[in-house]
């Protein structure tokens, strides 16, 4: 059976939480996969005034997704710019210093124990001496560990960081602004009047864009992969595409490099999903709104939303579509958002681009610009809500 198993684990790990300006909930289920490989956050009171959502989906190994679960949002929330309100910068800089914090013998150590790789007699002494110590992410002494990331000698002080890697796709709220941070396959979809917008774009190698950067990096692509092996033209770890010491990290063949999408919700949004591949290769932006709209005015648990998903694309044998991990995030918004937004014309971009309207988006819905290509929407219409979204 190769990468699948027999039958598939439908297991499923769930969570549900809420404060007073959202409720989430979540699952995850490892499918017909024989490893467990997604990862995901949730903290709803990342601090006084702001809520952390993301999910990680691992390839080569769980490590590096695990890794990104774990230290991500606590590298974001010390970062000078998210201290000083500017939360894309923030995030842009926490997905890039995932990959500095990987390398080395501390980098190796940590994932080592995060993907279970270490033999049973020096992994117990390890883990007894280097882990880190467990703690809420607002625990000032678990903060100040993890500020400090000194530097460790050791049979591994030469890591240059791992050759598996994981996607981050990830949403931070503050009062009535929403900024989403992409780089990998899994996407960020918010329903706004039962209309899918896509927050992020999926980072494959075959787009114009990331094309042109791995071309221009030193690499190819084969079938569809980046130099024949990797479905990805955006991801954390996989260090073996990102050896040019000439260029920049956000030049390099594979970079960790995040678009980031603004938002400012408004009453019209409902409810803000993130997932993995696993979900998308079933269900299409629109598809997946219209099922969560449909199920979420019948189920008290946003977390069995979440499920019904997962047992409505699991396949019915192993292959194909249906046969990844699943992971996803339901968040819904608690009304009113009060968005000062209502008076101001729909528009959507991600990456820098310039807004579009829904109008502008039907026209160019498939077509690449010089910088980012616009959001897709799954079913353009006329009439949409009157709030602002931009890149």
């Amino acid at each position: 059976m190769g990468i699948y198993l027999s039958s598939p684990k439908t297991d499923k790990v769930s969570e549900d939480g809420e404060n007073g300006k959202l409720r989430y909930g979540l699952s995850s289920m490892q499918g017909w996969r024989a490893t467990m490989e997604d990862a995901h956050a949730a903290y709803p009171d990342l601090d006084g005034s702001t809520s952390f959502f993301g999910v990680y989906d691992g390839h080569g190994g769980k490590a590096v997704a695990k890794f990104c679960a774990k230290y991500l949002h606590q590298q974001m929330l010390k970062h000078e710019a998210y201290l000083a309100g500017d939360l894309g910068t923030s995030a842009q800089k926490s997905f890039l210093r995932m990959d500095e914090m990987m390398r080395g013998q501390r980098g190796w150590r940590e994932l080592a124990i995060l993907g279970d790789k270490i033999d049973k007699v020096s992994g117990v002494i390890e883990g007894l001496i280097w882990s880190p110590k467990a703690g809420d992410v607002n625990s000032r002494e678990d903060n100040e560990h993890f500020d400090d990331w000194p530097h460790e000698e050791g049979p591994h002080s030469d890591f240059d960081g791992p050759n598996s890697g994981s996607t981050a796709c990830v949403a931070i709220i503050r009062d009535n602004r929403l900024i989403v941070a992409n780089a990998g396959d899994s996407r960020c979809v918010i329903s706004r009047k039962g209309q899918a917008y896509n927050l992020s774009k999926d980072h494959k190698p075959d787009l114009e864009t990331e094309k042109d950067r791995i071309l221009k990096g030193g690499g190819f692509i084969q079938v569809g992969r980046v130099n024949g092996t990797l479905n990805l033209a955006r991801a954390i770890g996989d260090v073996e595409f990102k050896q040019n010491k000439q260029l920049p990290v956000e030049k390099q063949i594979v970079t960790a490099y995040p678009d980031i999408t603004s938002v400012e919700l408004c009453d019209d949004d409902e409810f803000l999903i993130l997932a993995c591949d696993g979900i998308w290769d079933c269900m299409s932006s629109q598809q997946l709104v219209d099922y969560v709209g449909e199920h979420i005015k019948r189920e008290s648990k946003l977390s069995t939303v979440c499920e019904t998903v997962f047992d409505r694309c699991v396949a019915p044998t192993a292959g194909g579509e249906g046969c990844d991990n699943m992971t996803m995030i339901l968040i819904q918004f608690k009304k009113p958002v009060n968005s000062p937004a209502a008076a101001d014309a729909s528009s959507v971009a991600v990456g820098g681009d310039q807004s579009l309207s829904s109008d502008d988006q039907q026209r160019k819905m498939d077509k690449t610009s010089s910088d980012q290509p616009p959001l897709k929407m799954d079913k353009p219409s006329d009439d949409q809500p009157p709030c602002k979204m931009d890149g």
